[in-house]
């Protein structure tokens, strides 16, 4: 990066002719994100309105950018790993969030779940110790009172608050379940979202093959981890009127539920009406077109 390239181009920011400024703004925008410390320090010094105003602007649109280059960069990986994904997914909003700070968090909850396991426990008995420690000590719940909100979505948020929806409950539970040596996945159900404990033969490095895979038993993470049997998902989609789909008792992979995650943000900020977000948002979903 051109420090003293960057510093002259910024410096033309305030410049009244609005031809000018865009020729500025297209050259800033051609740089990485790494010019935006320099673009901070100039926000900080300025007392114009207009000159602060284009800095975030353009701030705002290197980063929406970094965002999409990362999730095409995760697209491509064959691994698309579950936690880098959620993260993606937070770093949207939260552009300085790093990840060592999220996975902290999640390092906390593991080791309360791991000193509590032991190699003589049933799969069952294992889930109820991961029940136990989320739902009972930590407090981990379904947002009820604010549902719909952006921040559900966001898992440095729902780590914080511990309140979140059943796609960002399922991927925290998957991600500590996984990490523990438990082949615990997600299940791409409808107007909900589980999970599902797979044969302990199965390691969780491995991957499943859908016709090769035994499934054990479901959870509900929204409800405290409850754990369900076939019958009861059957029930569920017999009673939401969803057309039957063997996709919705097997594992899924994590595109999906990435993709799942970004469609419920779009959905949040529609709701509350912002439409730029909720464009930038559709922006970057048009990138798992080609992944479905």
């Amino acid at each position: 990066m051109d420090t003293s390239k960057i510093k002259a181009l910024i410096a033309l920011l305030d410049d009244p002719n609005e031809e000018v400024y865009s020729t500025v703004q297209g050259e800033l925008l051609k740089e990485p994100v790494d010019v935006i410390p320099e673009l901070e320090k100039a926000w900080e010094t300025s007392v114009d309105g207009v000159f602060q105003k284009r800095v975030e602007n353009i701030i705002h649109t290197l980063q929406i950018n970094d965002i999409s280059i990362e999730v095409k960069t995760w697209l491509l990986d064959d691994k698309r790993d579950l936690l880098q994904g959620a993260y993606l997914v937070a770093k949207y909003h939260f552009p300085e969030l790093t990840m060592e700070a999220v996975k902290e968090k999640l390092a906390d909850l593991r080791k309360d779940i791991w000193m509590e396991l032991n190699e003589h426990l049933t799969s069952l008995e294992k889930i109820r110790i991961v029940n136990h420690v989320l739902f009972d000590v930590h407090k981990f719940s379904r947002n009820s009172s604010r549902f719909l909100a952006p921040e559900n979505n966001y898992l440095n948020e729902v780590l914080s608050s511990h309140k979140g929806n059943p796609i960002s409950l399922s991927v925290i539970y998957s991600l500590l379940c996984r990490d523990l040596g438990m082949p615990v996945y997600g299940v791409n159900l409808p107007k909900n979202f589980i999970l599902v404990y797979m044969d302990e033969s199965i390691a969780p490095d491995e991957g499943i093959k859908k016709e090769e895979a035994t499934v054990l038993f479901y959870i509900n993470p929204i409800n405290k981890g409850a754990v369900l049997g076939r019958r009861e998902i059957e029930y569920f989609i017999k009673q939401q009127k969803l057309q039957p789909d063997e996709s919705y008792f097997l594992p899924c992979d994590n595109t999906v539920i990435i993709r799942r995650l970004f469609n419920n943000l779009k959905f949040a900020y529609d709701n509350k009406g912002d439409e730029d977000k909720k464009e930038e948002i559709q922006k970057i979903l048009t990138l798992f077109d080609d992944y479905s």
